[in-house]
């Protein structure tokens, strides 16, 4: 994990992936899918926002949908006893 990411967890910002479909420019009747992650605020999603205007304004694959999740990777860590331990060597 690099520095910037750890600053944008640290200023709430939570691991974001979106599925964006959308219609190919000479072939209308056909879907094709966009995977886009970043780092972005839930639940207003300004990255995501700005990025999918500025699909719809500059490219010519119209959007047909835009599925969202996120998840903050950053969290309470979680123990729980195993009650085993193996050694190598």
């Amino acid at each position: 994990m690099s520095d910037r990411d750890f600053e944008c967890q640290l200023r709430g910002f939570s691991l974001t992936t979106a599925e964006i479909m959308y219609r190919m420019p000479d072939f209308r009747g056909i879907l094709q899918a966009y995977i886009w992650q970043d780092y972005d605020i839930a639940p207003k999603f300004p990255k995501l926002i700005k990025f999918l205007d500025f699909w719809s304004h500059n490219l010519d694959g119209p959007l047909a949908s835009v599925r969202v999740a996120h998840a903050g990777i950053m969290r309470p860590i979680e123990l729980r006893h195993v009650g085993h331990e193996w050694r190598l060597h």
